[in-house]
Order: structure tokens, then C-alpha cells, then sequence
């Protein structure tokens, strides 16, 4: 194994937090080396929305570029930006244990949800967010935005926006859960598929790499996001669609099970459709493959409009 291990890794606050707990647990658990590279991607220099600037990918591309020019040995990706079609001559190597993958929203006087007057000015980049917030009746005013979490949270902070609705995950591994105001329940916003799981990707051909890296894959983790991977595929659905899916590993009569859980919405809130499904962990991809074909029949394509 080479001494250092180069780390690609986006230039974002959160981007670099998360790469860089990846980097340390190289250091401790695997006993090697390894140092951060900083790759500016098509998504940080914009400011236009996700959609307008290539969809799903835009914050990759340069990553995998990257990754496949040996300039970089590995990167960490948010597993949600990733394309669910395969990169060729790149593979998953590990994903780590995922960190719990609720939005949560972060409002003015520490008020929840159900608190914000009727048309409240509530901020989201994501169509998923946008559509299941205007779902839910409350009369509430959805503003899109983009930009980090400190841009986000200071919109709420300077009275120009009531609330906004962000990851969980991020703001755990940015040390700043306090900020939220309430963790949102599924039931009201379900996350978006792989939402605070973390891919380590690497050159397929470097076999030594791949086997060490295995040792930071959780198993469950990596199943709750294959079989929701697989469900936004088989929709033909990209990271900016209406999709919301959360799969949980869960011990059934027979041996374990993945629980699956998928939502398409239109994006004005006026209809979504809503199933679940279950299958032994072995057959996740298939469990999530089924979900979409149920949600097909019920309608979902007419909902999510032109595939993204």
C-alpha cells in the first residue's frame, strides 16, 4: 500500500468534514495515511438551481474526472449526488455507517413545523422538499434557495426567510444538530434516497485499495441504500425529482429484512402516491425494483414529470 492515501473531496464546509472524518478513521482504524484533496466541482461555483446546472452529478463529475486521471487515490461522496447508473472503471468500495437520514428544520424562535403561521416563508433547494412541504396543507410559502448550510441558516438568522429544511446529517457532521429546531418525521418528509450516507469510491482496477477500504462498509447501511438506489433508478429519476425513499434492516421470522419505504410527488403538492415494501436483505435491489414498479402502476411518472 502506497504511504499516503490522496482523498478527493468537494471544497464545501460539509464536504470537507465529512471527507475528512473518512481520512481520520483511515488513519486510525486502517493504519495508513492519508491527506485531503480539494476538487472544485460544477456545483460549487454555481448558484443557479441544481436542475440548471446539469441535475444529477454536478457535484461528481469532477471528482470521478479525478479519480480516473490518478490525481486523486479515493473520494467521498454525499451518496445521494451520485448518478445511479454505474461509473465505468470506478466502484463503491465502502459505505460507512449512515448517519440517521432525517431532514430536520431549522425556523425563527425555535418554532417546529406545526408552529409556523400559515404563509410562513419556508426555504428549500430540493423538489422532494418543496412538493412534500406544499403536501402537507399548511399554507406555507416555499422559497427556493441554494448555497451551504451557513448561507441557508443565515437566511432564517436575517428574518429573510421563517425556516428552511435541511439535512440531518449534515448538520450532525458539521457539529451544529443544536441549531435545529425539529427532526421531521418521515411520515411528513420522507428523505431522499441514500440521504446521510456517505460513498467511498476508488478505481476499480486498484484491487489492494478496494480490499481495504471494505473494512469500513456497514453492512446494513449498504443495503438501505442499494435497495432505495435501486427504487430511484427504476423510476428513471434523478437526485432532483419528487422521490422520497428510506429502506431500514430490520430481523424478520426468516432472517433479516429490509423495510422499504418510497413516495412520488407532484411538485405542487396536489397528489403523491405513497408504498411500502419488504424482501430478505439478499434481495434488496429486487425489493427496491418492485417498489418502483408499484409506484409506476399507481401513477408515479405522470407526477414526476420529465425524468431528471
Amino acid at each position: 500500500m502506497r504511504p499516503m492515501l490522496r482523498l478527493g473531496t468537494r471544497g464545501s464546509a460539509l464536504a470537507v468534514a465529512q471527507s475528512g472524518q473518512v481520512a481520520a478513521t483511515i488513519i486510525t482504524e486502517l493504519g495508513v495515511q492519508a491527506e485531503l484533496v480539494t476538487v472544485q466541482t460544477a456545483g460549487d461555483v454555481s448558484s443557479a438551481a441544481i436542475a440548471q446546472i446539469g441535475g444529477t452529478g454536478v457535484f461528481v463529475t469532477a471528482l470521478r474526472d479525478a479519480l480516473l486521471a490518478d490525481e486523486v487515490d479515493l473520494a467521498v461522496h454525499s451518496y445521494k449526488d451520485l448518478p445511479t447508473a454505474p461509473a465505468p472503471g470506478l466502484v463503491i468500495a465502502a459505505v460507512p455507517l449512515r448517519e440517521d437520514p432525517r431532514d430536520v428544520l431549522v425556523a425563527r424562535d425555535g418554532l417546529t413545523l406545526g408552529e409556523l403561521p400559515e404563509g410562513s416563508r419556508v426555504g428549500t433547494g430540493s423538489p422532494r422538499r418543496t412538493a412534500q412541504l406544499r403536501g402537507l396543507g399548511m399554507g406555507l410559502s416555499i422559497v427556493p434557495i441554494r448555497g451551504n448550510v451557513d448561507t441557508r441558516i443565515g437566511k432564517v438568522r436575517s428574518g429573510e426567510l421563517d425556516a428552511v429544511v435541511l439535512a440531518r446529517a449534515g448538520l450532525a457532521r458539521l457539529d451544529r444538530l443544536d441549531e435545529a429546531t425539529e427532526v421531521l418525521d418521515p411520515i411528513q418528509l420522507l428523505p431522499a434516497p441514500a440521504q446521510g450516507a456517505l460513498a467511498i469510491e476508488c478505481r476499480a482496477d486498484d484491487a489492494e485499495l478496494v480490499a481495504l477500504l471494505k473494512a469500513l462498509d456497514d453492512d446494513d447501511s449498504r443495503i438501505a441504500v442499494e435497495a432505495e438506489r435501486a427504487l430511484l433508478a427504476a423510476l428513471e429519476a434523478g437526485c432532483t425529482a419528487p422521490v422520497g425513499a428510506l429502506g431500514q434492516v430490520a430481523e424478520g421470522d426468516d432472517g433479516p429484512e429490509i423495510y422499504l419505504r418510497g413516495l412520488v410527488a407532484a411538485l405542487d403538492g396536489t397528489d403523491a402516491v405513497r408504498l411500502s415494501a419488504t424482501g430478505p436483505t439478499s434481495e434488496a435491489v429486487e425489493v427496491g425494483r418492485r417498489l418502483a414498479a408499484e409506484l409506476l402502476d399507481l401513477g408515479a411518472a405522470d407526477l414526476m414529470g420529465e425524468p431528471g
